[in-house]
């Protein structure tokens, strides 16, 4: 999977924020509907897609999706 399917994904598990304001260098906690609800959507969408688990200290480590992407494929 490439960085921008990984970004379609996440910005799926977004209900207010538009697609074409999710990017590389988003930084995703600072998005105003980000949440720990959010958290939870994003670490499900990680499993189910990537067969990978991501904890909440794993999200906290990273500011960007890109670095987040990264440390998916990494795991």
């Amino acid at each position: 999977m490439v960085l921008n399917d990984f970004i379609e994904l996440f910005a799926e598990e977004l209900e207010d924020t538009p697609i074409e304001n999710v990017t590389a260098t988003t930084l995703f906690r600072e998005l105003d509907e980000w949440s720990s609800l959010t958290a939870l959507s994003i670490i499900s969408m990680v499993d189910e897609n990537f067969e990978k688990r991501l904890t909440g200290a794993d999200l906290r480590s990273v500011e960007t999706l890109e670095e987040l992407y990264n440390l998916v494929l990494a795991k």
